[in-house]
């Protein structure tokens, strides 16, 4: 699942069914929020980073750096903020699309236990601000 940015709405679209062969196009300088396939579950001492692969941001790709993830952050799926930089080309969205990865930091005790403060726990698809 995708939400696209149309003039100042998110539009939901499912690409569910869309390959490599068939994906999705994001439009040049196009915004979205996409969805990782994995869901989270962190303890309270661990933390974690999404970041592009370098492959991606070679291709164009952005990532708008939203990607923290709480210790104690569990039952949801990533919220990606996604640009295409390229001026003139479309860039393919698509399942299984090796985007990112994950950088785990363990911390000796908890600095904050998102299961219990969290407004995105339990999120199990895209999800806009919640303010």
């Amino acid at each position: 699942m995708i939400e696209v940015m149309d003039s100042k709405e998110l539009i939901q679209i499912d690409i569910s069914n869309r390959t490599e062969e068939d994906p999705y196009m994001l439009m040049p300088h196009e915004f979205c929020l996409a969805e990782t396939m994995e869901t989270f579950n962190l303890p309270s001492n661990i933390s974690a980073q999404f970041v592009l692969k370098s492959s991606r941001a070679r291709e164009g790709y952005e990532n708008l750096l939203a990607g923290w993830c709480d210790a104690g952050w569990h039952g949801s799926k990533l919220t990606l903020e996604l640009v295409n930089a390229r001026r003139h080309w479309s860039l393919p969205l698509y399942p299984n699309l090796k985007i990112g990865q994950m950088v785990f930091f363990q911390h000796a005790a908890p600095l904050r236990d998102y299961s219990k403060t969290g407004r995105y726990n339990g999120d199990a698809t895209v999800m806009g601000s919640k303010g």
